[in-house]
């Protein structure tokens, strides 16, 4: 693949690169770090995350032996807590079997929890200057249009076309730095609607703005259609004023986050139905519904869900709660809640509760 502009790629980088924290640092833990924060999730949301997180973990050391419930409560908010796990369990295999080194072989580095090839390859390439080329969706959107790729972007082998393209063209003497101009370009100049390709260092050479085809390529074909499901949560309350609220199992999703019971609502049941059978299902107890403390709408990355949300007592109050399917129970003030890590769509709830 020749003739590829390459070094107007790096010049244009070199002046138009956003100042963002990570690239301050040449510390593979700090790159290591954003890498994980950057997936699936925007620059502008993570920044803050990020600083936060290398104030309180400044070392892999730190993020070892790190409470899980402090890991848990520092991301939250930032979604997609596997990745909050999975980083502190590789950060303790880096511990005992690195030396507290990130390891810069490929085998090595994506043996770890959280790490697939492209955040390898982001990793290495950044950190190490290894010639491993980045592909994620700014790149793709770049290289199809540079080179007037129709093809649908969501299959197998427009991906791999794609990919070797990246591997050829990719500068060998700066890695790092020409996966990020890519990435950097997409996300600031080739946006997915109204590029602004006046400012690109590629429209010379670019197949999609000579033809006029921006707003056709690249092309993805549709997604699929998200299922919406309808969840019954119980605000279970005792005679103290306390709240009742659940830790999710560790290997679930959202694991390691609390939550007030609840579940999905069945067909031709209602929603107070629901958070009955829910909670004498998760909890062994019978409640008595009340009346409804907020429904919210909530967007995961497969699937909506709208949560009703009820005030419950037991009844009878005898009734002891187990943890049939959470690793752990308890009852919390109120003004308690602050103190542990929820989802986001529970911690609406609990934001809603400090206002009352």
């Amino acid at each position: 693949m020749t003739g590829f502009p390459g070094n107007e790629l790096l010049k244009w980088y070199e002046h138009h690169q956003r100042p963002l924290p990570w690239r301050k640092s040449d510390d593979p833990y700090h790159i290591w770090v954003s890498e994980i924060m950057l997936q699936q999730t925007r620059v502008e949301t993570v920044i803050p995350y990020y600083d936060r997180f290398i104030k309180a973990f400044p070392d892999v050391y730190r993020l070892a032996e790190a409470g899980r419930q402090n890991l848990l409560k520092l991301w939250e908010g930032l979604g997609y807590y596997s990745r909050a796990r999975n980083l502190q369990d590789a950060a303790r295999v880096v511990v005992n079997e690195f030396d507290g080194n990130l390891p810069s072989g490929y085998n090595d580095i994506i043996s770890l929890k959280g790490i697939g090839p492209y955040t390898a390859a982001a990793i290495l390439s950044i950190a190490f200057q290894q010639p491993y080329a980045v592909v994620d969706g700014n790149v793709i959107r770049v290289l199809s249009r540079y080179y007037g790729i129709k093809d649908d972007i969501r299959s197998r082998p427009t991906k791999n076309e794609i990919q070797e393209i990246a591997d050829e063209i990719l500068n060998r003497s700066k890695p790092g730095d020409f996966n990020q101009a890519l990435m950097e370009l997409g996300a600031t100049v080739c946006t997915p609607k109204t590029p602004e390709c006046d400012h690109c260092p590629l429209a010379a050479g670019c197949i999609a703005y000579r033809t006029s085809s921006t707003d056709v390529i690249p092309y993805k074909s549709p997604s699929k259609k998200i299922p919406h499901h309808h969840i019954g949560v119980g605000m279970l309350t005792d005679k103290e004023g306390r709240l009742l609220i659940a830790l999710r199992p560790e290997e679930n999703m959202l694991g390691g986050l609390w939550e007030f019971p609840g579940g999905k609502q069945k067909p031709d049941e209602t929603i107070e139905t629901t958070v009955k059978r829910e909670l004498k299902e998760e909890l062994g107890v019978d409640v008595r519904v009340l009346e409804k403390f907020m429904d919210l709408k909530h967007t995961y990355s497969h699937f909506r869900i709208t949560l009703h949300a009820f005030w419950c007592l037991l009844e009878p109050e005898n009734q002891t709660p187990i943890p049939n399917s959470s690793q752990e129970v308890k009852w919390v003030k109120p003004t308690q809640l602050e103190q542990y890590p929820f989802p986001k769509a529970n911690k609406i709830l609990t934001e809603r509760l400090q206002k009352l």
